[in-house]
């Protein structure tokens, strides 16, 4: 499929075929997981239109929001960013980037309606109708944003990595990405084909998972964080014959784009303690699948997760233990092996005359 031609069916798809999200195919744009107490109230003072016509694949929640500019890439009928809206409160500001005219006329017909509801003396959220690759061409000002969120358009472009380094220059100080995308654990076959159905819904534009995690640090993503994942259900039984064994996840990632961080986990002596506060995370601050931090608790981590807290706006949350003076080498339990210690169990050459 040309990138004219998935263009074309992504607009065909997304403005006309789906009318709500009851019309999805496959359970890739909905949203299984456990709702956030938090965020309850925050979907309640969204307009039913606005909600109706939401197809994106999970929730995408940054928190320590307050105040900050966030770009939504792909917003669509605006549901994220109305939410998103309410977490940055009346002097932030979330701008919404979309090319399906049907769905920015559904997020821009609420924008006074939503400000009357929050509360708000202004407007903070705005939609412009562009195409993702092409953010450049918006006016939009380079490396202003806080934070770009993304949910699953990554799997509606052909152009991915161009994607991924037009949201590292769009970002502001805090330096961070939250992207929820859908990848395969297999690279075979390249990207599904057919029906268009598959390619409307994200998963003919699945990326192997190592061909992404490429693609993020190519554009300088140097460390990228898997936050959550899931498997995917084909509902749809033409949907699932087309597709045979291939298998889908549903993901979504945190990337920094820090000048320095190291390609692997290295260990400096440093931790952290979680103050607490932060919305929606009081007690357990969650940076990754693999940092659930406690309020209170001394939590030793490498260097590259003291650069994310340290040196963006999570930083007031935390209280620093260390520097970065002494090394002591991987980090323990990352999942990295010395490649100069031996292997239990593998086979070794042996040299024969």
């Amino acid at each position: 499929m040309s990138s004219i031609d998935a263009t074309a069916t992504v607009q065909e798809y997304y403005g006309k075929t789906l009318q709500t999200s009851a019309d999805l195919k496959t359970s890739a744009c909905c949203t299984p997981d456990a709702m956030p107490e938090f965020v309850k109230p925050l979907l309640a003072r969204i307009h039913d239109e606005v909600v109706n016509r939401y197809y994106g694949c999970g929730l995408v929640v940054p928190t320590a929001l307050d105040g900050a500019r966030v770009l939504d890439i792909g917003s669509g009928s605006g549901r994220d960013a109305y939410l998103l809206a309410q977490l940055v409160g009346e002097w932030g500001e979330v701008v919404g980037v979309d090319m399906t005219a049907e769905q920015l006329a559904v997020a821009r017909s609420h924008v006074e309606w939503h400000r009357e509801q929050f509360g708000f003396t202004r407007a903070n959220t705005r939609f412009l109708e562009g195409f993702i690759e092409k953010l450049s061409e918006l006016p939009l000002e380079p490396h202003s944003f806080d934070v770009v969120v993304s949910n699953c358009v990554v799997n509606l472009s052909r152009q991915a990595s161009g994607l991924c380094r037009r949201a590292t220059s769009a970002q502001g100080g805090r330096r961070d990405v939250f992207l929820r995308c859908l990848l395969r654990p297999s690279s075979a076959g390249g990207r599904a084909q057919s029906p268009c159905a598959l390619y409307g819904e994200c998963l003919g534009g699945a990326l192997y998972w190592n061909d992404f995690l490429g693609m993020a640090k190519a554009a300088g993503f140097g460390d990228p964080r898997l936050v959550t994942s899931r498997p995917l259900e084909i509902l749809d039984p033409e949907l699932k014959a087309a597709l045979g064994q291939a298998k889908f996840y549903s993901a979504t990632y945190r990337l920094f784009a820090i000048d320095g961080l190291e390609p692997l986990c290295e260990d400096y002596g440093q931790a952290v303690i979680y103050r607490g506060g932060a919305l929606g995370e009081e007690e357990c601050f969650i940076l990754d699948g693999h940092h659930a931090i406690e309020q209170g608790r001394v939590f030793p981590v490498c260097g590259n997760t003291w650069r994310m807290l340290q040196d963006t706006r999570f930083a007031p949350y935390f209280d620093f233990i260390g520097n970065f003076d002494r090394h002591f080498g991987i980090f323990p339990g990352c999942g990295t092996l010395n490649p100069l210690e031996p292997v239990a169990g593998a086979v070794t050459a042996v040299a024969c005359c």
